[in-house]
Parts: C-alpha cells; structure tokens; sequence
C-alpha cells in the first residue's frame, strides 16, 4: 500500500461505490434479461466496456499485450466472461437477482477449495470446513423444497448455472496465477473483458440471439440499465475498486463480498418486486455467515467482486 494516505472522504466514496454499485448491478441485469437474450445483453455490456476501457488505457500509454499475453487473456476471458458472466446471465433469467448475488456470495467457498486443492496455499482447519459447510448449506436451504419456509425454492436450473459460475469464477482466478498477463492490472482487465466481449458476441451469433432482433424493441429502461453496467458497473466501479486496493488492506477492500448481496437482495425487493420470504432470509444468513468467517481467515483468498468479477486479477 501506498505510504500516504489520501483523504478520508475519497475513501469512503471508493467504498460506497463499490458497495452499491456492485450490489445493485444485480437488479441491472435482471431489467436486461427479462426483455433481452441474456447473452446478447452480456455481450453488448462487456464488448462496449472492453472496447472502452481498452482504449482509455492505450491512450494513457500502457503498452498492449504481447501475443503470450493476448492467449492468457483469451483463455480467461473465455472462463470469467463467457462460462462464468454468461451463466449469470441467463440465471437471473430464472432467478430473481437478489438470489443471484446470494448464490455468487458463495465464490469464497469455492476459492478456499481451489487454495487447498490445487494451489496448497491454505490449509483445511475446522472453521475453514464449518465455514464452507455453512455456505453450501445456504445453498441448499434456497434451492431444496424440503424446508418450510413458507416459500416457493428458487428455479434449480438457474441456481445450478449460478453455482458453475462460483466454480468457473474459482477456475478463473488459479489461471490468473499461471498465465503470463500485463503487468497492468487495467490493461490485464480491459483485455480480458475484450476477449471475453468479443467471445460473448459469437456466443450470440451462434445461439440465434440477433435474429428477429430490433434495437427499437428495446425499452428505454433496458437501454438505462445496459448503460448503468457499462459505466458504472465495469469501469467507475472498477477504478474505485483499483484505487481501493493500492490504499487499503485486501481485507477491508473484501467486505464487498458480504455487503453486495445484501444490497442487491434490498433492492430487488423494494425495486424490482422480488419476494423476500424466510427461505431467501435463511439462506442469505447461512451465505454471509460463511463469507465473514473465510474471508476473514488467516490465510483466505480475496473473493472476487460479488458482480464485476473480471477486476479482481
């Protein structure tokens, strides 16, 4: 971290952004689908925001990738934006997008299985297993019609894409360590988000998600909402969250993770009439409560952005 310490109302408003920004995506997304193929809409988000941010950070002068760089970027894009953000897509289809931000809060888990089984980075204690057993029981509690919480269980096909994209998330983040990418944490990001962009794109294509499609059907609350996750979800957000990263610890930076679905779970409710009955309550403790413990670990990985995952590279 830097030795000087920018002002205290800059940080507080890097932390407010990320909070919010990141929390509220979730209802952002959920406008989109709703109207549009989910991952038409992801493409047009993530190319647009990587054609941009790409751009900005050429224009500063940082060196492109190199054609190594360029595969690694390819490759992970592939994973974070089309298997991990594809999913979500098309989960808050089905899912309601408080729920979804829930379900992503499970990322932690996931990443402190990778740090034990692939990495050996972290070791398996008793609350490290006790915390991963109380995220995966979340889970179930949303998903299992078993339990009487006077209400409906969330769609299982939608909450099992949303759990391969914790995975992929996870996935993700051990290639992050592995393949060569830019010393730039920006022009690692924006080419990522490019690749991916571009992938999500073809992704379309090939699904049939153009045809029969007219930008005049597009309401302009979508067209607010697409906007709303160009700027303020995947750059403004992000830069706060770079800024936050080189001024505070990784711990502090990380109390996103229980914050965002939080948010995104209030926001849906007052704003985009999902219900919240004591299934989702539940099963939101259950997550949070495993989130809290892992991250606050002696050895925990930094989860990733509960939304814009693709920064946290």
């Amino acid at each position: 971290m830097h030795s000087s310490r920018p002002p205290r109302w800059q940080t507080l408003l890097a932390f407010a952004i990320i909070y919010f920004v990141w929390g509220s995506t979730f209802l952002a997304i959920r406008i989109g689908v709703r109207v549009m193929p989910p991952i038409l809409f992801a493409s047009m988000r993530f190319l647009t925001a990587g054609i941009l941010l790409y751009a900005w950070v050429r224009l500063k002068g940082t060196p492109a990738p190199s054609r190594r760089e360029w595969a690694s970027a390819i490759i992970i894009g592939f994973v974070i934006f089309v298997v991990d953000y594809g999913f979500v897509f098309w989960a808050e289809s089905r899912v309601p997008s408080g729920i979804a931000a829930v379900m992503l809060a499970t990322i932690p888990v996931f990443m402190a299985l990778s740090e034990i089984i692939f990495l050996r980075t972290q070791k398996l204690t008793l609350r490290l297993a006790l915390a991963m057993l109380a995220g995966l029981a979340g889970v179930v509690v949303l998903v299992n019609p078993s339990f009487g919480f006077g209400q409906e269980p969330i769609d299982k096909l939608g909450a099992g894409a949303l759990v391969i994209s914790a995975i992929s998330w996870a996935v993700g983040t051990i290639l992050t360590r592995k393949l060569p990418l830019p010393e730039s944490k920006v022009m690692s990001a924006s080419a990522q988000m490019l690749a991916g962009g571009i992938m999500l794109t073809l992704t379309a294509t090939l699904l049939g998600d153009f045809k029969g499609f007219s930008v005049r059907a597009i309401s302009p609350r979508v067209w607010i909402a697409l906007v709303y996750l160009i700027f303020a979800g995947s750059i403004i957000a992000y830069t706060a969250y770079v800024w936050l990263i080189h001024h505070e610890s990784p711990t502090k930076v990380g109390t996103y993770a229980y914050v965002n679905p939080v948010i995104a779970v209030l926001l849906g409710y007052f704003f985009g009439g999902e219900p919240l009955g004591g299934r989702t309550v539940a099963g939101t403790l259950l997550v949070l409560v495993s989130v809290v413990v892992i991250t606050t670990a002696g050895k925990a990985a930094v989860p990733r952005p509960v939304e814009d995952a693709e920064f946290a590279d």
